[in-house]
């Protein structure tokens, strides 16, 4: 099969997997019982008043003639109106999904800087120390809850030796005197593109602790799955043959064994990826970062159902291209796989 007929399948698949689950939480959101009027009219509001506001809404219609319409807005990319703020969700997320990627994407990176290299290495020393002393970690860096981990970085280098702020994206000085102006939407790039330095050091400051928390699970899961990876590929004949020819360790290490070795680790990584987005959560709240989970958290707890289908569709269909981009790279990277 071509790499062209592929994709179309692919994306067929996506498409019903996506439907399925728009489906699937709409039908919830209509079901758990709740006032949707009373959230966006207010708790003062008269019964005239949320009469008025069901017939806005549009949520004293047939639940099909409610999702027809919310798949049409869908088509021509209006996400609705959140219940509680009265916003648009699309304008939401231009603020709150890239400040949760920024996050996501230098964690992804550290597990790939730090995390494959640790489990070569490891691999290469299997059974010594090092090995030994790295599988330790990994298995405390893959069990520890990000959250006591967050606690706990808060008070060692916030409390006791104040090197690192506390919360937040930027500090409040700099929000009055030197605000960073949007672009990307990612602080560390916007201060970049506009020059504002003051931001930008400030920006990446307030990234550290969000971001070493949120790496630690990948780090420890992409290192422990190169190195399983590793081990079976460095008894294989080709690597023994390598090593036999006097070839330096590190070329046979990193050139010919680590090709093989990554296509386990490239599926852990890409699930990772998207299962950080929604495991940011709680990351988000305690070091009150304004991302995507701090703020499906508050639409749950306000029972704010537009949101709630936006995000879980928004997060849904940032999985399956992930999936979708993972199994490309793998049949890429070797061409053992077949495209089926």
């Amino acid at each position: 099969m071509s790499l062209f007929s592929y994709l179309l399948r692919r994306l067929a698949f996506a498409a019903l997997v996506v439907a399925g689950v728009m489906v699937i939480t709409f039908l919830i959101s209509n079901v758990v019982p709740s006032d949707p009027a009373r959230l966006y009219a207010g708790s003062k509001a008269r019964p005239e008043q949320l009469a008025e506001v069901r017939k806005q809404l549009g949520l004293n219609d047939p639940l099909p003639k409610q999702f027809l319409r919310y798949v049409s807005n869908l088509a021509r990319g209006n996400l609705g109106n959140s219940f509680k703020t009265k916003r648009a969700i699309s304008d939401d997320l231009k603020t709150f999904l890239p400040a949760t990627m920024e996050l996501v994407v230098y964690a992804i990176v550290l597990a790939l800087v730090l995390g494959i290299p640790v489990g070569v290495i490891s691999a290469s020393q299997r059974g010594k120390w090092l090995d030994n002393l790295s599988r330790v970690i990994t298995i405390a860096g893959v069990s520890i809850p990000s959250f006591w981990l967050a606690i706990l970085l808060q008070l060692f280098f916030f409390s006791y030796l104040g090197w690192l702020p506390l919360s937040g994206r930027l500090s409040r000085e700099i929000l009055l005197t030197q605000p960073i102006q949007p672009i990307t939407g990612f602080y560390s790039l916007d201060g970049i593109l506009t020059q504002n330095w003051a931001a930008w050091r400030n920006a990446l400051w307030h990234l550290i602790l969000p971001v070493v928390v949120l790496a630690t699970y990948p780090i420890s899961l992409v290192a422990r799955m190169t190195r399983a990876a590793m081990i079976e590929v460095l008894d294989e004949p080709y690597i023994r043959t390598a090593r036999a020819s006097g070839l330096p360790m590190h070329q046979v290490l990193f050139k010919r064994a680590l090709k093989n070795a990554l296509i386990p680790t490239l599926t852990v990584l890409g699930l990772t990826f998207a299962f950080s987005i929604t495991g940011a959560v709680l990351v988000e709240i305690i070091f009150a970062w304004p991302g995507l989970g701090k703020y499906v958290t508050d639409a749950i707890i306000a029972t704010d159902f537009p949101v709630i289908v936006s995000v879980t569709l928004i997060v849904t269909i940032v999985y399956v291209l992930i999936n979708l981009v993972v199994d490309v790279l793998q049949a890429l990277i070797d061409p053992r796989i077949e495209l089926g």
